[in-house]
């Protein structure tokens, strides 16, 4: 049977879109990388190849909107293309925390390191976890697995309120560390809105399978 030119579209979208979320889990990464191993060489290079992120978004949604206007889906195939519509935004979204993150580092950098005190790898890991089980889940179309990450959001807000009791204790027990614990706040809040986003991810997977919004239940 002769492969509708629509299908051809729509893997050639979904092969950029996988692509533009391996880039965007390599960019939060090696932001984090740039931190822990205080290499505000790799922190600058994150920040520069947000470009290419920007790039490949605004290709992504050009060649939804043309396929939206030329080929007219429906059913399904109007489904994948407005949750890639959706995702892609979310996953720059991801990527602009990401440069955020590596900017943060390269001041971090040049402080007293405090990170040993604070659980922030063991967020990130958690962070990459899910983006990378989200995109394996748009892959194969698994509305279980979507579910299931978007419940291990809670691990990261958990985290997350460790990480801030135990910079707030740093900084007042310590004030010469203010500045650096400070900074390491706002890249665990990054980390806790990756994780936000991620779940977004998730809830558009659920809609392309199941034809559902599932944003506003309270349970999945």
């Amino acid at each position: 049977m002769e492969t509708r030119i629509i299908d051809r579209k729509l893997d050639v979208l979904r092969d950029k879109l996988l692509l533009l979320g391996g880039t965007t889990e390599k960019a939060v990464y090696l932001a984090m990388r740039s931190l822990v191993e205080r290499d505000s060489d790799l922190a600058r290079k994150v920040i520069e190849d947000d470009k290419i992120i920007n790039a490949m978004e605004l290709e992504i949604d050009q060649m939804s909107v043309e396929i939206l206007a030329l080929q007219q889906p429906a059913a399904h195939d109007l489904r994948f293309v407005i949750s890639v519509a959706k995702i892609t935004p979310i996953l720059e979204r991801i990527a602009d925390h990401a440069a955020n993150i590596a900017e943060a580092s390269l001041i971090i950098n040049n402080e007293p390191e405090v990170m040993p005190n604070v659980e922030l790898p063991r967020m990130a890991e958690i962070a990459g976890e899910m983006l990378q089980r989200a995109l394996d889940a748009f892959t194969s179309e698994d509305a279980k697995v979507s579910k299931e990450v978007i419940k291990r959001d809670k691990a990261i807000d958990k985290a997350y309120n460790k990480v801030f009791d135990k910079l707030t204790k740093l900084m007042i027990d310590n004030p010469s560390v203010t500045n650096g614990a400070a900074h390491l706040l706002f890249v665990a809040k990054h980390l806790e809105r990756i994780g936000d986003y991620v779940k977004d991810i998730c809830e558009m997977n659920v809609y392309l399978i199941e034809a559902a919004f599932i944003k506003h239940k309270s349970k999945v």
